[in-house]
């Protein structure tokens, strides 16, 4: 009987000290890879873990999203409506890569029709959804890809995070890049011995 109760009080201690270090957090964002040439971000009901206000011009920052250098971001909207819960949209969404391409990171920036954005901890943090035409070099950037990671505000490059960017919740690609490449591999080789 105590070791029962030992155990429940052991993982329930787990899971405050989890909670309060930060290791968790919700999944705010999600990027869908699986149309060639276009990346889709998606709000969850995912909760903001800290209460912060910043311009939505500096925008969310996708730690450590990019594997390596690549193509700067020259994205279009195709449409969107994707904004931050508190704050109404103004549907023209756009991304961005800093350093020319060389930033470790994906931004997102200039949803909202308010020049100040705010998130509250426990509330829900974004609503909607976004869709950009890629080219093929920026859709190969984004394949190879983090699978997952943390979403700082405000910050729209790796620097901003040592800066006083605050941790959000965390973004989570569907499916995953490896999936992707994996399937597009498949397919070419389904094409080519279809052509023997």
């Amino acid at each position: 009987m105590r070791t029962h109760s030992f155990t429940r009080w052991l993982c329930a201690a787990a899971g405050a000290a989890m909670l309060t270090t930060g290791a968790y957090a919700d999944v705010l964002l999600e990027l869908d890879l699986s149309v060639p040439n276009e990346v889709t971000i998606n709000a969850t009901g995912g909760l903001s873990a800290a209460t912060v206000s910043g311009s939505d011009t500096t925008g969310v920052y996708f730690e450590n999203f990019y594997s390596a250098s690549g193509s700067a971001l020259l994205e279009t909207l195709i449409s969107g409506n994707l904004t931050n819960a508190e704050n109404p949209t103004d549907n023209s969404p756009n991304l961005f890569r800093g350093g020319a391409g060389s930033d470790p990171g994906l931004n997102i920036w200039s949803w909202s029709s308010d020049f100040t954005v705010s998130f509250t901890a426990g509330s829900l943090a974004f609503v909607g959804s976004a869709t950009w035409a890629l080219d093929a070099a920026e859709y190969a950037d984004m394949l190879g890809g983090a699978a997952s990671g943390n979403l700082y505000f405000p910050a729209d490059t790796f620097d901003d995070i040592a800066s006083g960017a605050t941790l959000l919740g965390s973004y989570a690609v569907v499916p995953e890049p490896a999936s992707l490449s994996l399937f597009g591999l498949l397919l070419g080789l389904g094409a080519w011995r279809s052509r023997r």
